[in-house]
């Protein structure tokens, strides 16, 4: 067993692990991955990749069918009740929390976390204060709309943040502001020595957020580094997207445009920065011919990654110089 991460101990060790429901149908196949002290680790994947269902196992609520999970290599599959400890949780389903007010919920878990009174009412406070949510400090949870109350979990996962603190879709619904206030926090986080799990689907969100992510799909991880390897592997480090007009049809590619995806009218590919200028000529010259409205080239984001891999779960795709240091189990 690797026993660091670069230059930071490991804090969640997960290998091979196997979870099968209903019929057979895995919902995680053969995941591994560790995560590092101090880190924001990604878990990104459309819906039904089996995020969830590896969240629940790392807080010990449902048990794999095999492989192994750790944490500080505490075996908690073992003893979950160490997973409960050591994780603080925000889910992605809103937390029932009528009948209490902001500052009372936030309080509430924090206490129950092992925080003293002094200790959790200034925590409490200072978040508030740096969320921007005083003016909701002592008003009832009936009251707030979604995206309060998403702050408010928030708020009570971050309290008293465990050694693992999971996030898990903690954006939805909250306005631009505030989100970026959040994302401050989850730093914040990082600098008191927790190690960040955030689950997403928003690809915009893991790409700034993130030190390094794994996409699942189909219950497989199919890529996995930080964003910058991801963006560049094989030296694919351009993109160039065309939208084709209505009544014409898709145009050939070119050999040197790969992993092309075609999404409505939009089609979007990978470059080297050698073939820049051939690419601009071809798609300048289908522009001319009314094949395609307008085009754009610029440097590969990690949407385009995303739509290349999702889908493609036999392969995972991570770059050599990457790939002993993620050993993310592999």
């Amino acid at each position: 067993m690797v026993a660091e991460y670069g230059t930071r101990d490991i804090v969640l060790n997960i290998n091979n692990l196997y979870k099968s429901y209903i019929k057979g149908k895995l919902v995680n196949d053969n995941i591994s991955l560790a995560l590092g002290t101090g880190e924001i680790f990604g878990l990104l994947g459309p819906n039904g990749a089996g995020k969830t269902t590896l969240v629940s196992q790392i807080i010990g609520l449902a048990k794999p069918d095999s492989g192994s999970i750790t944490i500080d290599g505490v075996d908690i599959i073992a003893k979950p009740g160490y997973a409960r400890q050591a994780c603080s949780f925000q889910a992605q389903t809103q937390v029932p929390i009528n009948g209490l007010t902001a500052v009372q919920a936030i309080e509430l878990v924090g206490r129950v976390r092992g925080g003293d009174t002094k200790t959790v009412r200034t925590r409490a406070k200072e978040l508030l204060h740096n969320l921007e949510m005083e003016e909701w400090t002592t008003k009832p949870a009936e009251t707030f709309s979604g995206g309060m109350r998403r702050l408010v979990a928030f708020c009570m996962a971050a309290v008293m943040p465990g050694r693992i603190v999971i996030l898990d879709e903690p954006t939805n619904d909250i306005d631009p502001l505030r989100r970026r206030l959040l994302w401050q926090e989850v730093r914040t986080l990082v600098a008191m020595d927790s190690t960040v799990l955030l689950v997403t689907h928003n690809v915009l969100e893991a790409e700034r957020a993130v030190d390094r992510l794994a996409i699942i799909d189909k219950g497989k991880v199919v890529s996995m580094g930080t964003p910058a390897s991801l963006k560049g592997n094989g030296g694919l480090n351009m993109r160039i997207e065309l939208t084709i007009e209505p009544r014409a049809n898709t145009p050939t590619v070119p050999d040197y445009v790969l992993n092309t995806t075609v999404t409505g009218r939009r089609l979007i590919g990978r470059l080297r920065e050698s073939d820049i200028t051939p690419a601009v000529h071809w798609a300048r010259n289908l522009k001319e011919k009314d094949v395609i409205e307008e085009y754009s080239v610029g440097p590969a984001s990690l949407e385009d990654v995303y739509l290349n891999v999702v889908g493609q779960g036999n392969t995972l795709v991570s770059t050599e110089k990457e790939a002993d240091r993620e050993r993310i189990g592999a």
